[in-house]
């Protein structure tokens, strides 16, 4: 392991990541880990995979869900979007001169309020954690000075809480006062004077950091701050509150955790020296499995080794991100 970043590593896990069977993958660990000089990107985007998912995408931009849709107030179709790109994005490099991606961020500003949120997935409720994930996904397609981007960046600045992070409003209302009329009516305020979720902390943060600009901000730095304080924490809200989900990882991200907590706090600047990052690196440190990889908390269905060695890849991401030259 002659990379720095791996230095800190008991077990190599960069075998077990190049192990053959995903072009995308080892492409994506060659350039970033081994910073090796590959071919355009647009390659990724010829994959059968990638291929087969942008066929899926609707006229309208969307990607059509697929299932049952018990909830005729949910945006259904706002969720696969978000899902796709995760992939498109993440996974095969694609950015705004894929032309699926252009119909997608089309879509999504659609569903873009006077306001400046992306709206749909609650039915008229704010939910600044799908947001701000949507948003990270955007800027990472090269959309980061799209006038709709910023405006969706400031409105997240907007609605923090006193303490500094995010909830999602709705999650503050009692169970029993979760009628109809509230799912349909005007979007419920935050509270402001409420304890911060971990949960829409870390999703709404994640497009802040992704953003050159924004990373800087000092809001950004003091909602980094106390996600960092949270680690291993359970949850103030019913949603995701255990702390067991500290440890259930994926990829390309969806929820917060360990990993996008981390990977989330090294792109806004935090040292490994700090103790709270130390903690969290250290899980990582001292719970590498026989190949050199992390346990994910997902180990079954087909996907499940595949997405685990994409989890391997984010992590060692992060790792050199914290430990450069080391």
């Amino acid at each position: 392991m002659s990379h720095a970043w791996a230095q800190v590593l008991k077990l190599d896990p960069l075998p077990a990541l190049l192990a053959p069977g995903d072009e995308a993958r080892a492409y994506c660990v060659r350039r970033d880990l081994l910073g090796e000089a590959l071919g355009p990107v647009e390659a990724l985007w010829q994959l059968p995979a990638a291929r087969r998912l942008v066929a899926a995408q609707g006229d309208d931009g969307a990607w059509p869900y697929p299932g049952a849709r018990p909830d005729a107030i949910a945006n259904y179709d706002l969720v696969e979007t978000y899902r796709s790109l995760r992939l498109l994005v993440d996974m095969y490099g694609c950015d705004r001169r894929h032309p699926a991606i252009e119909r997608a961020a089309a879509y999504v500003f659609s569903c873009q309020s006077p306001e400046g949120d992306i709206r749909g997935i609650l039915g008229p409720q704010y939910m600044p954690y799908y947001h701000g994930a949507i948003l990270e996904l955007l800027v990472k397609a090269g959309y980061e000075e799209d006038t709709r981007v910023v405006r969706g960046l400031e409105w997240l600045l907007s609605m923090r809480q006193e303490d500094g992070g995010w909830i999602v409003p709705v999650q503050a209302v009692a169970a029993s006062e979760r009628t109809q009329a509230l799912w349909r009516g005007a979007p419920v305020p935050p509270d402001r004077a409420r304890p911060s979720a971990h949960l829409a902390t870390g999703m709404a943060l994640r497009a802040l950091a992704a953003h050159p600009r924004y990373r800087s901000r000092p809001e950004a730095q003091a909602a980094g701050a106390l996600l960092k304080g949270r680690f291993f924490r359970a949850d103030c809200y019913n949603d995701r509150k255990a702390p067991a989900y500290w440890l259930k990882f994926q990829y390309p991200f969806w929820w917060t955790n360990l990993l996008t907590a981390l990977d989330t706090l090294s792109l806004l600047g935090f040292a490994p020296d700090d103790r709270d990052i130390g903690r969290g690196l250290a899980w990582f440190l001292e719970n590498q499995q026989a190949d050199g990889l992390w346990p994910t908390s997902y180990d079954k269905g087909k996907q499940a080794a595949a997405a685990r060695s994409w989890v391997g890849l984010a992590a060692c991401r992060v790792l050199q991100r914290f430990y450069p030259g080391r």
